[in-house]
């Protein structure tokens, strides 16, 4: 069965404070219709190789985008190319990096900001560069695109977790209370998402530590949560997916062919 996806990429966030800060989630998994589970980022525990590991299944030292600072297009295969090649609708709203893996690089604002272009693998997109920029305002844009395209594929990547870590560290009240925010901004759309149909995983690309960065093998740098909400999850808590699984997993559900690895016993 064919489901459509909404990823929520909730930028460096710690494990442990997704664990305690999150209420709205953690209610649906108390009511037995979301499961949390533990990821180990791959390394480095940097936001563009992740964000490519995550949305094509390659780790950063086979796919090549080993800092933030290359900047250049993917030459992997990612959701967005599976879904749009399957004639699938595709949409982001999310931090340009994501235009420059898989529309185009450099980024030109001007251009990309707002992507309306069916022959690129993000057919519609919102595109912010700047890292304060609001989650009131993604989770808005997110919206808009859903509302407006339907998309089988929306990816909804909000930045002020990861601001809020580089500006105050993992065990500020700054970073939790940015982390609980997303949580109550989420909660406008969650129900709605899974209303229209849709299947929803949240995560993120990498944790925080003290030392406002993120880079190395401290457990707060990498382990990151996975909550999963929808009829097509199996709920497992005996499941143990991996950060390269999320792309296979998530074209399993979109049903489009695709050569990534999986975590079965995410889904029923």
């Amino acid at each position: 069965m064919k489901h459509n996806v909404i990823l929520v990429l909730l930028d460096g966030l710690n494990y442990g404070v997704a664990q305690h800060a999150l209420g709205h989630l953690q209610a649906y998994c108390g009511a037995g219709r979301a499961a949390l589970y533990k990821l180990e980022c791959e390394l480095p525990a940097l936001s563009r190789p992740l964000y490519e590991c995550i949305l094509t299944g390659v780790p950063p030292i086979e796919s090549g985008i080993v800092h933030n600072d290359v900047s250049r297009l993917s030459n992997q295969r990612s959701i967005f190319h599976y879904a749009s090649d399957a004639g699938l609708s595709t949409a982001a709203a999310a931090y340009h990096w994501v235009s420059e893996l898989y529309n185009r690089s450099p980024f030109n604002a001007a251009r990309d900001r707002h992507t309306e272009t069916p022959e690129l693998p993000i057919q519609h997109g919102h595109f912010y560069y700047a890292d304060h920029y609001p989650d009131s305002h993604l989770f808005a844009d997110a919206e808009s695109l859903r509302v407006r395209h339907g998309p089988n594929f929306l990816l909804a990547h909000p930045m002020n977790v990861d601001d809020a870590g580089h500006k105050h560290g993992l065990d500020s009240s700054q970073y939790r209370n940015s982390a609980r925010a997303a949580d109550i901004i989420l909660a406008e759309y969650l129900q709605r998402w899974l209303d229209a149909g849709y299947q929803v995983l949240v995560t993120a690309d990498h944790g925080m530590n003290n030392d406002r960065s993120h880079n190395g093998l401290l457990a707060e740098e990498r382990e990151v949560p996975l909550f999963v909400l929808g009829e097509a999850f199996s709920l497992d808590s005996s499941a143990q997916p991996k950060q390269t699984e999320l792309c296979g997993t998530i074209c399993e559900l979109l049903g489009v062919p695709h050569d990534k690895p999986v975590c079965r016993e995410l889904l029923k």
